[in-house]
């Protein structure tokens, strides 16, 4: 490797891998001694090609999420079978992974701007704006579009098609018009219990002793020349379970949820009575 390597988006190459590192052996008990995360499927990341291949998965921190897949990725990648027993898989990372990520996210402060270089294609949202909802959605930038096509003909993205970390919130439509323009091979994620372990950025540990989970599925079957957008999105809701129908059993984090916001709405309406 040259010393002044680059990727497409200008990153020197051994400056990111020395970050991987670094984070990597940081994070390593998060997932592996605080926790335990329970794998299935990895068999299935040796198998992908070099290039054009799109993660999906549904979202529940901002960085824990993505942070998991490196490492079972990487693992995978040297050997491991649903394992990231030994943390030297870490040593000589993949560098041509890459995660779409919110603009806002990655400038807020310094480590998610260190965490950037990693590999975060940064994107404006077109709906919400510091966790405001728009009146009326932005233009999509297609510059941040072709960005991802550009991280896709380098190497594997990760996404996550539902924009939040919240539970069973639609599908945002660009996902499936970049699955459909691009035609990349789509390998589905579904994670669990990283709300629980994790704060909401995915930074500080909260509870310890969690069980984790991440299941890799199959690469899914996609007609891109037939399928329409809507069945691109309803065949993404199904794959990372977020689709309606999975709401006849309700994963305990969404209980949670639910919960927390009852408590926060009977709160705010004590205080509004006191105010009164």
């Amino acid at each position: 490797m040259g010393l002044f390597k680059k990727n497409p988006f200008g990153h020197i190459l051994w400056v990111k891998k020395w970050i991987i590192r670094f984070f990597g052996f940081l994070t390593h008990q998060r997932f592996r001694g605080f926790n335990d995360l329970k794998i299935e499927g990895s068999e299935i990341i040796r198998d992908l090609p070099d290039t054009n291949v799109l993660f999906i998965s549904n979202h529940q921190t901002y960085f824990a999420d993505v942070v998991s897949m490196f490492h079972v990725f990487n693992a995978s990648l040297k050997g491991r079978v649903n394992s990231i027993k030994n943390i030297m898989y870490i040593w000589n990372p993949k560098l041509n992974m890459y995660y779409v990520a919110a603009s806002e996210t990655m400038k807020a402060g310094l480590l998610p701007r260190i965490m950037a270089y990693v590999g975060a294609i940064k994107v404006d949202r077109t709906w919400r704006n510091e966790g405001v909802e728009l009146e009326e959605k932005r233009e999509v930038d297609k510059n941040q579009v072709e960005n991802i096509k550009v991280a896709l003909d380098d190497g594997w993205v990760i996404t996550f098609p539902q924009g939040t970390t919240k539970s069973f919130k639609p599908i945002r439509k660009g996902t499936a018009h970049i699955i459909k323009n691009y035609k990349p091979i789509v390998v589905p994620i579904v994670i669990d219990g990283f709300r629980r372990s994790f704060d909401k950025k995915g930074l500080h540990l909260k509870k310890k002793g969690i069980l984790q989970s991440m299941v890799i599925k199959q690469p899914l079957d996609i007609d891109y020349e037939n399928d329409t957008i809507e069945q691109i999105v309803e065949k993404i809701e199904m794959a990372i379970e977020q689709h309606p129908s999975f709401l006849k059993v309700l994963p305990q984090e969404f209980v949670e949820e639910q919960v927390e916001l009852a408590n926060k709405r009977t709160y705010e309406y004590y205080n509004s009575r006191k105010n009164y």
